[in-house]
């Protein structure tokens, strides 16, 4: 049966980018596979968090990853730092990227530009630590998200440069799994990007019915379609998106046709957008309200995750201190 390991930072409550974007994903793939989830609390070193926020907030993704459908009996789930031989891979995979190649992702200079006075090394290597939490499993599929698809192609890129150094076929190159036709990307409400904690434009999974409304109600619009069947503007096609992701497609075939016809009423597509977002979230909210009030066994889980893990990063470790040629 083939791996999968996928992971998410813990920087506060998850949000329905990481609902739709990875974790449904995650759902759908622990009959199919065998599956390792992990929350990344050293990855959210790169912004310096404090130490009482780091474990509040990685309870918290256990929470909901719980109440999103994840069983810890068949997808064992960890939490990063309980697995310390993540961090020799990682040492082994820097030795092998270069400077050039790590400065040239995308996301790197996003956040370099987003915290000009904290770009710390962690940052420069975010692809490579990801690579060690996933190739330690030698893993052959990851769920992700569309902006993470280059850092998948530096782990592809880590796993050959490797082998080929050593002269193995001893990692796989993993490969990105949607859980649609192609990578999900969930708008923001304010009109751009994608939905994320630092531009302040979430829907997250424990927002009560009355908040999920509110910011839908709020979302960036224009004035409206003035030609018949005419493209949609960006901020138009992000309202869409939530259709498409959230309602049925008989809901989505009708405000189109009344986008088409020039009779859309902003006002009814939205309330249409909140009435079935809320349908979503409200039975996951409570769920997360149930476990989160349930420490020990939200410390149980982690605990016996991370015992799964370290058995399989362990093995993987040996096997690549001989193939270097350290001792065993």
């Amino acid at each position: 049966m083939e791996k999968v390991v996928s992971g998410i930072r813990p920087t506060g409550n998850l949000h329905l980018g990481n609902y739709f974007g990875a974790v449904k994903s995650f759902v759908a793939m622990q009959d199919q596979y065998q599956c390792l989830f992990f929350i990344a609390d050293w990855h959210s070193l790169t912004t310096h968090p404090k130490p009482e926020n780091i474990q509040a907030s990685a309870r918290t993704i256990l929470a909901e990853y719980l109440a999103c459908g994840i069983d810890p009996t068949k997808a064992p789930i960890y939490i990063q730092s309980d697995v310390k031989e993540t961090l020799e891979l990682y040492l082994y995979f820097n030795m092998n990227i270069y400077l050039g190649e790590l400065e040239r992702v995308t996301t790197f200079k996003e956040k370099a530009r987003q915290q000009p006075d904290n770009v710390n090394a962690g940052l420069l290597t975010y692809p490579t630590l990801m690579a060690a939490d996933v190739l330690q499993h030698r893993a052959h599929k990851v769920p992700v998200g569309k902006d993470q698809e280059q850092n998948m192609e530096m782990m592809r890129k880590c796993a050959r440069r490797f082998n080929n150094i050593y002269g193995v076929e001893f990692f796989p190159e993993p490969q990105n799994f949607y859980f649609g036709e192609k990578a999900l990307k969930v708008p923001g409400l304010d009109g751009s990007g994608k939905m994320g904690k630092s531009t302040g434009n979430c829907i997250y999974l424990r927002d009560d019915d009355k908040t999920i409304t509110k910011k839908v109600m709020k979302a960036v619009t224009d004035s409206g379609p003035t030609e018949p069947n005419s493209p949609k503007p960006e901020v138009i096609e992000n309202l869409f998106t939530f259709l498409r992701i959230a309602s049925t497609p008989d809901t989505y075939q009708y405000f189109d046709e009344q986008w088409n016809n020039c009779t859309l009423r902003y006002g009814d597509l939205k309330k249409q957008i909140a009435h079935d977002l809320v349908e979503i979230v409200a039975p996951i909210r409570a769920k997360i309200e149930e476990y989160s009030a349930n420490t020990e066994l939200l410390d149980k889980i982690a605990r016996e995750g991370a015992e799964v893990a370290r058995a399989s990063a362990s093995e993987t470790l040996k096997a690549v201190r001989e193939i270097i040629g350290f001792r065993k």
